[in-house]
């Protein structure tokens, strides 16, 4: 399959970005000032990141709100027009998270559906519609002074508040905006035409947002406690097993993977995600083991791991069994040396309010 383009490549180009293949895209890793400042950028300001690699399919008619409701886990009774919603697609057979999803509920008959990067293909033939990616670029601005910046830029994208969805207007283009985001910040994500998206990107750049990569946003995300596709979720991975049992509504009826869940919430997960804090500033990295002090077979496996910028400490997530409790005294082997890990709730990092 080729290899897609962000309407803003040139634009990240301009500023000397690190391009990398990601999910079937060449998105920005980090740009010249590196991933760490990027971080902190957000924690502490505003940053922009270009994430037009995650797909739109919209699906739109009488019949979407049924179509969605019996493909995907969550309730949209639970919501109305003008609001999103974090869901999972399921495979039918051992219920495994094909893909986390939110969905952006933008008028009564018109839903816009935002899956993973690579997962795009797999969540339209489950719930139909059309495939809009290449029609818009999408941009998160993120970070506690996010509105602000973007205030000057588009004030009515600005004002929409934490999961609600709203239409707004750029240079004449009709533009789509959610308060979501992937960085554990306040912000908003901007869905905006093709043609207009280069210079948007540009004028959040100028109102002072820093612009920042994919690198950034996985380490901002793990801080954050928020799972990855690929990693936390994924083929073998329930949401049951990934801590994510909130986003599966029960009382709703009939949707993919419904079955073969409740048999797994009926014998209980055999292994669940947890976080790690290392000792010192080394990680833990995605496949290494872990195991308790004094036992030579593994009792679990890293999914992510990095260092946290916030906490000057190595981060992680681990599939452990189910009798592992916070606080418990744990070793990852990690490239042939071992690490004192401990098991901590998450998010690691708290969401910081202006």
């Amino acid at each position: 399959m080729a290899t897609r383009h962000s309407p803003l490549e040139a634009n990240h180009v301009a500023r000397q970005a690190k391009l990398v293949p990601f999910g079937g895209w060449q998105m920005p890793l980090a740009y010249a000032t590196g991933t760490l400042r990027e971080h902190m950028a957000c924690r502490t300001a505003a940053v922009a990141f270009d994430v037009s690699h995650l797909g739109t399919v919209r699906v739109t008619g009488p019949d979407a709100f049924d179509r969605l409701q019996r493909s995907l886990t969550n309730d949209l009774r639970k919501i109305a027009p003008g609001r999103a919603q974090y869901t999972h697609l399921l495979d039918d057979r051992d219920a495994s998270v094909l893909d986390d999803i939110i969905v952006w509920w933008v008028g009564d008959e018109r839903f816009d559906v935002m899956p993973n990067a690579s997962n795009t293909e797999r969540v339209l033939e489950a719930v139909g519609g059309d495939d809009v990616t290449a029609a818009r670029a999408v941009v998160a601005v993120q970070g506690p002074t996010a509105r602000t910046v973007l205030a000057s830029v588009a004030p009515d994208a600005a004002a929409v508040r934490r999961f609600a969805v709203a239409s707004f207007t750029w240079r004449g283009a009709p533009c789509t905006v959610a308060g979501t985001g992937y960085t554990g910040e306040d912000g908003v994500e901007c869905a905006v035409p093709a043609e207009v998206a280069p210079e948007f990107f540009d004028a959040v750049v100028a109102a002072g947002a820093v612009p920042a990569g994919l690198g950034a946003r996985d380490t901002l995300r793990l801080e954050a406690g928020l799972p990855l596709h690929g990693h936390e979720l994924g083929p073998g991975i329930t949401p049951l097993q990934a801590g994510l049992g909130w986003v599966v509504a029960w009382d709703k009826g009939p949707f993919r993977g419904r079955a073969a869940l409740e048999a797994e919430r009926l014998a209980g997960p055999g292994r669940v995600l947890r976080g790690l804090v290392a000792d010192g500033r080394r990680p833990a990295r995605s496949g290494d083991t872990v195991r308790r002090p004094g036992q030579q077979s593994g009792a679990g496996i890293v999914t992510s791991g990095n260092f946290s910028p916030v906490l000057q400490r190595g981060i992680a997530f681990a599939f452990l069994s189910p009798d592992t409790r916070d606080g418990d005294r744990l070793e990852a082997d990690v490239r042939g040396d071992v690490i004192g890990v401990e098991v901590v709730p998450t998010p690691f990092v708290g969401r910081r309010r202006s």
